[in-house]
């Protein structure tokens, strides 16, 4: 299939569906209700099909900011402000100590960093000289560490000392390590305890003793920064160039770059808070514990940071922390993934913060279940908003609108944003109530997978003469223009010819009583085509009294048949993601 060369060249791609959205000729098939955008009759008031997007990169963005409010704090670290003007004046000095090492614009730096003010300085200053930033999961092994440093050809990597060790054993050759501890930005008092911000994640590790003096091509972050002039670099940056290369999670194969440009960023921006223009500039204070390497926490660092906002940062999320600080500093935007909500909505202090007092709490990085939203507005009296994304949107396609909030749906696409449900098997689009597989279009999409044309061009379908990303989602959309979530097509379970959607068996496993999480995969068989199989983790009070057959028969009258899980599994608990979705992944790995 041949593909329009729009997908290489963002600028251009974008310009052709402003243009062909004007005249009305954005969909071919006319018949397709997705033509109509019946999704624009939710939009709030004042805010239309299409908004204006920056044409230029966030980090010009966020020195508007800084140099209009330099002394709010951009940055609260476990007590610990940094102003704006300080922050621009650190990230700086950070851009022009990597221009000395000999960085330019286009070189790959690597980030092994948890949440903290390092990674923002690291990320502006990175992204002020035109550098590429590839962000690592500071839960990777060795191996993974060395497939990402050296598919991205990252010759410089920004460290915690704490995370050292793996990129050590990763073996891999490197022109500069740069190396930070946690307690670099920790108030006094809490500067001798900053081993311990990191005990309830990291309990096995030790610092290493690294006498970066010694090494050739080791420096110190702070060195660095003290050393180095607060001027800004006058490098140019193109809407085009490359800003980072987000890693997949590598379900189907080794993990891919994804290239996110400087214009996917600056579009993603303003996009994913259009349809909630009750968040102002400079007013609004934000929780950020969500991984700052995974796409949705950058979004939201990013967002922060471009809009005047204060992020209270967070390394590991710890609860108690976490609602003392939404109270402490009258906190006004709130987001997460649903396991922080389950974790909340039983959580004994949950009830001493005011929660109808912030202005959003948004909920994404995995499906929201129907009981957890109802739970949580049992409990705190607030709506939990639905909002859709992935690594290849530069986090968001849709979002909720606050005034039509609908339980069991991630929303309606953004401004800017065409999306459609499509044939998984054809390159044809499906109507209204038919489920298949979610497809959108936009100047959020990224760029491509790095050195991966192949990759690129299997994700991307065109239909009826129009380009769009394939997402892999199977979703649904009813005829207001409201996205439904089904299931990642690769989790789909086929049992003699019938469609199982793991969800939808997990949803109802976890409306048990006695059940606390499921997950659920489909395993090969050659009389049947896949069998369904649940992992449960019992309530504590319920482990060696609740049986498989129990299960089964809660299970009758709720369930077809042929979605009733033939092995049920009681296991202490279930593998998740960094981000706390079910890893289906490791749960065939551990078969």
């Amino acid at each position: 299939m041949a593909l329009m060369p729009a997908i290489q060249n963002q600028i251009f791609y974008e310009s052709i569906i402003i243009e062909l959205s004007k005249n009305g000729d954005i969909f071919m098939a006319a018949e397709h209700i997705y033509q109509q955008k019946p999704w624009l009759a939710f939009y709030p008031e004042g805010v239309g099909e299409h908004i204006e997007i920056p044409q230029e990169s966030i980090v010009t963005i966020f020195d508007r900011e800084a140099e209009k409010s330099p002394k709010t704090p951009a940055i609260i670290f476990y007590g610990k402000k940094i102003s704006y003007g300080d922050l621009k004046a650190e990230s700086d000095r950070f851009a022009n100590a990597l221009l000395k090492l000999g960085i330019k614009k286009g070189d790959r730096i690597g980030l092994l960093l948890l949440n903290s003010p390092q990674y923002v300085i690291a990320m502006l200053g990175a992204l002020r000289i035109g550098a590429i930033v590839t962000p690592i999961s500071p839960v990777y092994v060795s191996s993974e560490i060395k497939h990402q440093l050296e598919d991205s050809g990252a010759r410089t990597v920004i460290s915690l000392d704490i995370l050292y060790e793996a990129i050590e054993k990763a073996g891999v050759e490197l022109d500069n390590v740069i190396l930070t501890n946690i307690s670099e930005y920790l108030p006094k008092l809490k500067k001798i305890a900053g081993s311990s911000v990191l005990s309830g994640v990291y309990q096995q590790m030790k610092t290493p003793v690294i006498n970066i003096e010694e090494k050739k091509g080791f420096h110190s972050f702070q060195n660095l920064i003290r050393s180095s002039e607060k001027t800004t670099p006058d490098t140019p940056i193109e809407q085009a160039d490359i800003a980072t290369l987000h890693y997949t999670g590598g379900t189907t194969g080794l993990p891919k770059g994804v290239m996110l440009t400087h214009a996917n960023m600056s579009a993603a921006l303003v996009q994913n808070l259009a349809l909630y223009p009750f968040l102002k500039r400079g007013e609004e204070t934000f929780i950020a514990y969500m991984p700052l390497y995974h796409i949705a926490g950058q979004w939201q660092i990013t967002c922060s940071i471009c809009f005047g906002w204060t992020s209270i940062i967070f390394t590991t999320p710890d609860v108690e922390e976490i609602l003392k600080c939404i109270s402490t500093y009258k906190a006004t935007f709130f987001g997460g993934a649903p396991t922080v909500f389950e974790l909340l909505k039983t959580h004994e202090k949950t009830g001493r913060v005011k929660w109808e007092k912030l202005k959003i709490i948004l909920g994404g990085a995995d499906t929201l279940h129907e009981h957890t939203v109802k739970d949580w507005q049992e409990r705190t009296g607030t709506r939990i908003v639905e909002m859709y994304g992935m690594t290849e949107s530069t986090g968001v396609t849709h979002a909720n609108p606050l005034a039509h909030a609908r339980i069991n749906s991630f929303g309606i696409p953004v401004p800017n944003t065409d999306a459609a449900v499509a044939d998984p098997e054809a390159d044809t689009l499906l109507e209204p109530g038919e489920i298949g597989e979610h497809v959108v279009r936009g100047p959020q999409i990224m760029k491509g997978y790095w050195e991966n044309p192949e990759a690129t061009n299997e994700v991307m379908a065109e239909i009826d003469g129009v380009l769009w990303y394939r997402t892999g989602d199977l979703v649904r959309m009813d005829t207001d223009g409201f996205f439904h979530f089904y299931d990642r097509k690769r989790d789909l379970i086929k049992y003699k010819g019938y469609r199982v959607y793991a969800r939808d068996v997990e949803e109802v496993l976890r409306s048990h009583p006695q059940v606390k999480e499921a997950g659920v995969v489909g395993i090969p068989d050659a009389r049947v085509g896949e069998y369904v199989k649940a992992f449960v983790v019992p309530e504590s009070d319920a482990r060696g009294r609740i049986s498989e057959q129990d299960v089964k028969e809660f299970l009758n009258g709720k369930l077809a048949h042929y979605k009733i899980p033939s092995v049920i599994e009681f296991v202490g608990e279930i593998p998740k993601t960094d981000v706390g979705k079910v890893s289906r992944r490791e749960l065939r790995f551990d078969l």
